[in-house]
């Protein structure tokens, strides 16, 4: 019963801070169903995914009612999403997980990082004259960015908000309010795409996938609804402190401990 509860209490937080921050408490799914609620990570990661992918899909619906997806980068983020998120899946199939671990703590301390450096000021690199989006400028700009967040996603089982949305806001001169929304998409997709490849992991402890699971929609929703009303941007910096602290636990675990 404990765990089941920790499992709804961790479940909501990430969907709630999925919603706030379009992808970056996916960060924490992973480290939560290994060390939290005692997940193997072979499990953990497709679970995730799930996870993931269903709280995106949620928090999407706002998006699309508000207009802030930009569908045509989405589209581009994510057709190549899939391609690296199967080729992430590929390679973590070969690697023992110590080295998993290891990566997945430096992906977090560079997530943090990026958090820390919160994208306020929109580029104009792929912006014309009259605000609208240079295609041909763009494309090479998202493919590669779109290929690398893939790759993390079958990999460590992690959305990539932290590097969508700076892409979209820094390099191609999106809203913040649409990169939010944009990243979401791309997320679903990826994690819909990662799951698939990775779907034999899945069914270990159903109950608790449900309830993190059932517990991060809730969340996500909650964001959506309530999201415009709460501070992101101080939100963002603590939740980087916190995404330091896990990753050093995970560095401990997996070097010293374990």
């Amino acid at each position: 019963m404990m765990t089941l509860t920790l499992a709804l209490a961790l479940g909501l937080t990430v969907g709630i801070l999925l919603g706030l921050l379009g992808g970056g408490g996916s960060i924490l799914a992973v480290p939560i169903l290994v060390y939290a609620l005692g997940f193997p990570l072979p499990e953990a990661i497709p679970t995730s995914l799930l996870v993931i992918g269903v709280a995106s899909a949620v928090g999407v619906i706002s998006k699309v009612r508000a207009r802030l997806i930009e569908w045509r980068l989405a589209a581009i983020f994510a057709a190549t999403g899939v391609l690296g998120t199967l080729a992430g899946t590929a390679l973590g199939k070969h690697l023992p997980e110590t080295a998993v671990m290891i990566g997945f703590a430096i992906v977090m301390i560079l997530a943090g990082a990026r958090m820390l450096r919160s994208p306020d000021n929109p580029g104009t690199a792929c912006r014309t004259s009259n605000s609208g989006i240079n295609w041909r400028r763009c494309a090479p700009r998202s493919i590669p960015t779109g290929f690398g967040v893939g790759v993390l996603t079958g990999l460590f089982g992690v959305g990539g908000g932290f590097l969508i949305i700076p892409a979209l806001v820094l390099l191609l001169g999106i809203e913040m309010s649409v990169a939010v929304g944009t990243s979401l998409v791309v997320i679903v997709a990826n994690s819909a795409a990662g799951l698939i490849a990775q779907a034999d992991g899945l069914g270990g402890n159903w109950p608790l996938t449900a309830a993190f699971a059932g517990s991060a929609i809730a969340g996500s929703l909650v964001a959506g609804r309530f999201g415009t009303r709460i501070a992101t941007d101080s939100l963002r910096q603590w939740f980087a402190y916190l995404v330091f602290v896990v990753a050093g636990y995970v560095l401990i675990d997996t070097l010293v401990l374990g």
